[in-house]
């Protein structure tokens, strides 16, 4: 004996997930999607850095840090035994050096999970790393306005 409004008895399942009419179509299998299918696989950030969050040699990659890919990059033999989001990072550097912004805007990815991924790469000598010069490194600017003094006495 079935009461309306009283679907969900002790001896009846409860509903699996949103009603049918709130996701669209069931696939063949008879489970709702929860993605759309132009989403792709999805692939947890931690799954691509193996559970890291830092790398050794993150100190040294600045926002804008320019990642410069080596000689030996250009064996074909990488591109088979790297993953596909550090094979991709090699790819770009390959075109023209990329600051690591850039890299992680190009590749849709965390700042810090593509830190450590140019680490590792960094580690297999396949790019290596320019970092910008650090302020106290900078000429001083009363040093540069007696510089430009000096021009226009010229």
């Amino acid at each position: 004996m079935s009461d309306p409004g009283h679907e969900n008895l002790p001896d009846s399942p409860p509903p699996a997930g949103p009603p049918a009419e709130t996701t669209g179509a069931e696939p063949a299998g008879g489970h709702p999607h929860w993605f759309d299918d132009e989403a792709g696989p999805v692939v947890r950030p931690y799954a691509m850095t193996r559970g890291r969050t830092r790398h050794a040699a993150q100190h040294r990659l600045d926002l804008i840090a320019l990642v410069v890919a080596e000689p030996a990059a250009d064996d074909p033999v990488w591109d088979l035994t790297l993953s596909p989001e550090h094979a991709h990072i090699l790819e770009l550097c390959r075109e023209r050096p990329q600051s690591v912004a850039e890299l992680a805007a190009e590749l849709d990815l965390a700042i810090g999970v593509v830190r450590v991924l140019i680490g590792d790469l960094v580690d297999d000598a396949l790019v290596h790393v320019n970092r910008p010069v650090p302020p106290a490194e900078l000429p001083d600017e009363s040093i540069l306005r007696e510089v430009i003094d000096g021009l226009r006495a010229l």
